[in-house]
C-alpha cells in the first residue's frame, strides 16, 4: 500500500474521532508484508508469508485517553473504532500527563530518502530465499565436526507506516529487511553443543553471503565441543561483541523515563554522575543511514535528533516521550515509540558506545585468567538495585590465551559497578542499531566447578 493511501487512512481515523466527540487524537496506519523460508536436510521445511494493514487510534477526552486498533480498514470499521475509543476514554482514569505535542514542537522538513531505509530493489522470490537458506545450511554442514544443522532460514520484510494527529502532524516512512541465519550442532547425544550465526541488512547488497553465515555458525558450534565448568571465584569477564550489547541495554532500561517516573531504576539519582569510565560516551543517533533503528521523527511527531546519553562517562539525562517528560518536569527527548494498540512510551533506537584501542584478542591477552562469554542463558536482574546474575557459556582464558570451552556457570555482580569498570574493544559492527564492542569487565563473581 502506498504512503498516500496510509495517509488517507489516518486522516479518516482523525475525522471519525472528532465526529465521535474526541477533543484530540492521533492515528497510525501500518502496511507490512513478510516472507520466511526454513530448510532442513537441503529440503524446504516451512514457508510463511504474511501481509496486511493495521490501524490504530488514540483519542483524548480531557485528560483521559484510550487506544483501539483494527485490521479491517473499511469506512464502517473506522467509524466503529472511533466511537469505541471515545466511549472507552470517557471511562478511563484521568492522567494529568497525557496530551499531544504543541504545533511548534513538531518535526518539519525531514529527508526520508537520506536515511536509506527501503531497498529499492524488487522483493526477492521465495525460491531465492530458499536458495540462500540451503546454501547457509550446506556451508554449516561442511564444517568438520558439525554433526547436524538444526535450522537454516532466510527472510524478507517490508513495512510502511504513517502517523497523523489533530495538532497538524502528518508523516510516514518505510523500512525493508533481508536476513539469513543458521544454527549448527557439534557432537552427539548429551555431548551436543549448539551455536549460531545470523545477519540482517536493510539493503540486500550489504548482506554477507549465505555461505559465509553458514560457515561461521558451523565453526562456532565446533569451537564449543567438549566444554568444562570453569573455576569458582572472582575473575575478569570478557563479553563477546555478540552479547555485549545486552549490558548496555540494561543501562538504557535504567534511564528510560518510565522507570525513572516510577522510581524503579538503579540509576534514578545518577544524572550528572559517572556511570561509565571517563572518556567513554554512549550516543544515540536516529539519523544514521541504512540502519534499522533510524527514523526521521518519533511516534509523537517530534524531530529525531542526535544526543549524548552518557558523555565522557557522565549520565546526561533520561530517555523521554511527552508524557514522561511532563511527569518529570522535563522536555521530551524525541524518543516516543508506539504500536497500533498502545499509547506512546519512551524507547531508544540507534546507540553507539565508544570503542577502545585493542582488539578482542588484545583484551583476552590483557585479562590474563578469566572467562570469555559468548552466550547467556536466563537472567536474574533487579531493576531497582542493579544486582545482576546470569547463566553463561563461552571459553576459559589462562595466561592471556583461550584454553577450553565452558558451560554451566553463572556470573554475578552489580550493574553500577560493572559498567564503571568496563574496557571496550574495537570490534563493534557498525551496521547494527546498537554499536557495542566486546567489553572486558573486571572482578565479576563466577560460580562454576
Amino acid at each position: 500500500m502506498s504512503e498516500t493511501r496510509l495517509s488517507d487512512l489516518t486522516a479518516a481515523l482523525l475525522e471519525a474521532a472528532q465526529a465521535a466527540g474526541a477533543e484530540a487524537a492521533d492515528a497510525i496506519a501500518v502496511d507490512g508484508r513478510a516472507v520466511s523460508i526454513d530448510v532442513r536436510g537441503g529440503q524446504l521445511e516451512q514457508a510463511e508469508r504474511s501481509e496486511g494493514v493495521e490501524i490504530g487510534l488514540r483519542v483524548l477526552v480531557g485528560r483521559r485517553q484510550s487506544c483501539v486498533s483494527a485490521s479491517d480498514i473499511s469506512a464502517r470499521t473506522i467509524a466503529e473504532v472511533a466511537a469505541r475509543a471515545v466511549a472507552m476514554a470517557r471511562l478511563a482514569p484521568e492522567d494529568p500527563y497525557v496530551g499531544l505535542a504543541d504545533p511548534e514542537q513538531l518535526a518539519r522538513g525531514w529527508d526520508v530518502a537520506a536515511l536509506e531505509l527501503m531497498d529499492p530493489s524488487a522483493e526477492p522470490a521465495a525460491a531465492a530465499l530458499e536458495a540462500d537458506a540451503v546454501a547457509a545450511e550446506a556451508a554449516a554442514q561442511a564444517v568438520a565436526g558439525v554433526s547436524q544443522v538444526q535450522s537454516a532460514s532466510a527472510s524478507y520484510s517490508a513495512r510502511r507506516l504513517h502517523i497523523a494527529a489533530t495538532n497538524g502532524f502528518s508523516g510516514g516512512y518505510g523500512r525493508t529487511s533481508r536476513s539469513i541465519s543458521a544454527v549448527a550442532i557439534s557432537g552427539e547425544g548429551l555431548a551436543m553443543e549448539r551455536d549460531w550465526a545470523a545477519e540482517s541488512r536493510i539493503y540486500l547488497a550489504d548482506l554477507p553471503s549465505a555461505a559465509e553465515i553458514g560457515q561461521l555458525a558451523g565453526e562456532r558450534a565446533v569451537e564449543r565441543a567438549n566444554p568444562r565448568r570453569p573455576k569458582t571465584g572472582a575473575f575478569p569477564v570478557l563479553l563477546d561483541e555478540r552479547i555485549a550489547g545486552s549490558l548496555i541495554a540494561h543501562l538504557l532500561s535504567a534511564v528510560n523515563g518510565q522507570a525513572i517516573a516510577r522510581g524503579a531504576s538503579w540509576l534514578r539519582d545518577a544524572v550528572g554522575t559517572q556511570v561509565l569510565p571517563a572518556g567513554m560516551s554512549l550516543i544515540e543517533d536516529p539519523l544514521r543511514p541504512r540502519v534499522v533503528g533510524s527514523r526521521p521523527f518519533d511516534a509523537e511527531g517530534l524531530p529525531a535528533q542526535r544526543r549524548a546519553i552518557v558523555e565522557n562517562g557522565v549520565l546526561t539525562g533520561w530517555t523521554l516521550d511527552l508524557g514522561t517528560g511532563r511527569q518529570l518536569g522535563l522536555a521530551s527527548t524525541g524518543n516516543a515509540t508506539r504500536g497500533t494498540s498502545s499509547p506512546p512510551s519512551p524507547g531508544v533506537g540507534n546507540v553507539t558506545l565508544s570503542q577502545g584501542a585493542l582488539s578482542r584478542d588484545g583484551l583476552i591477552a590483557q585479562m590474563g585468567t578469566g572467562l570469555l562469554i559468548t552466550s547467556f542463558i536466563g537472567a536474574t536482574i533487579n531493576p531497582t538495585t542493579g544486582d545482576y546474575s546470569r547463566g553463561a557459556s563461552g571459553f576459559w582464558v589462562e595466561n592471556g590465551e583461550i584454553r577450553f570451552p565452558v558451560n554451566e556457570c553463572t556470573v554475578a555482580g552489580n550493574l553500577r559497578d560493572m559498567l564503571r569498570a568496563i574496557t571496550p574493544a574495537n570490534d563493534a559492527r557498525l551496521h547494527l542499531s546498537h554499536v557495542v564492542p566486546s567489553l572486558l569487565v573486571e572482578g565479576m563473581t563466577i560460580a562454576g566447578a
